[in-house]
């Protein structure tokens, strides 16, 4: 609950203060930074935690690491304190008050232009994310036997933990750029297309069983790659044709909501079918269900417009 309401009143500072192509161009930096946390932690604080688990015990050396979270939370707190653009007062208002407000705010959400079919394409953005990410570290675990690649757990977290991590925040930012220099009503589709289509990586994995770590990491960081080069693309999609409006950051949220429920429900199911069909179809099913998503991008209609950087001023 606390990391949704960070994520929602970030991106609606994000989105206040800065204009559609600054948005364009600093996305891809706003998701690296995202992920260099998970570095930080991941990476530096549970290796840190097991080194010092050695000298001073298991215990004791969580201790030190929970101190140095608690330190850093509040060092950035007094960072954002006074970094951070003040407000104006706001005007307090009744129980009662409140509540139109809020009715007004899911009325004025449902009228938006192209809303309906922007939803739709919102949730299918991601299916194949959903149901590809939940299997494919169980995948690259399993045994040769039972159709997976048998890494270890070492080479599991050089390949898909650090490289691939890093391969993200690489195309995260790149991404922003892309975006920033064509606009996103040129590269949506292209943006679509770069998400999803890589998952075939996984395919290819299973159909071949590869055991040279060169092709096995080469294929999950060029995966990796496009992930994060596409991811920024739906990001932008909401800030800048859904969220606009009185209630930008509200709007945001009730979309962000539904892109992750695109995420958590096939989710859910993804271990029933790995199962029940095995890890090529599995893939194959992954990659059919992307195809929606990719077609309805080809002529999504644009609500608002949003000047690409480059863009001649007339």
């Amino acid at each position: 609950i606390s990391g949704s309401m960070h994520d929602i009143a970030g991106d609606g500072v994000y989105m206040q203060e800065l204009s559609p192509a600054e948005q364009g161009q600093f996305a891809g930096w706003q998701g690296a930074f995202y992920n260099l946390a998970k570095i930080l932690t991941n990476g530096g604080l549970v290796y840190l935690a097991g080194y010092l688990s050695k000298s001073m015990g298991l215990e004791k050396a969580w201790m030190v690491i929970m101190g140095i979270c608690a330190v850093l939370m509040l060092a950035l707190a007094l960072y954002h304190m006074r970094s951070l653009p003040r407000e104006a007062a706001r005007v307090r208002r009744s129980a009662d008050e409140s509540w139109k407000e809020l009715v007004q705010v899911f009325i004025s959400f449902f009228e938006k232009k192209h809303i309906y079919l922007y939803l739709v394409f919102i949730f299918l953005y991601r299916l194949g994310e959903g149901l590809a990410m939940k299997i494919a570290p169980i995948f690259l675990k399993d045994e040769i036997a039972k159709g997976g690649i048998a890494l270890s757990n070492e080479n599991y977290g050089l390949i898909y933990g650090t490289a691939g991590t890093i391969a993200f925040i690489l195309g995260s930012i790149l991404s922003g750029y892309y975006i920033s220099h064509f606009g996103l009503k040129k590269t949506l589709f292209s943006l679509v297309c770069i998400f999803n289509i890589p998952f075939a990586v996984y395919l290819l994995l299973a159909i071949f069983q590869p055991s040279n770590l060169w092709w096995i990491g080469t294929g999950i960081v060029f995966e990796y790659f496009s992930y994060g080069f596409g991811f920024v693309g739906i990001t932008l999609f909401m800030m800048q044709q859904i969220a606009p409006g009185k209630y930008q950051m509200a709007h945001y949220a009730f979309a962000n909501s539904l892109m992750n429920l695109s995420v958590m429900v096939p989710g859910m199911l993804s271990g029933k079918l790995a199962t029940a069909f095995g890890y090529q179809t599995f893939f194959i099913i992954v990659l059919l269900v992307t195809l929606p998503a990719i077609i309805m991008a080809i002529r999504l209609p644009f609500a608002h417009a949003v000047e690409a950087k480059n863009s001649d001023s007339k």
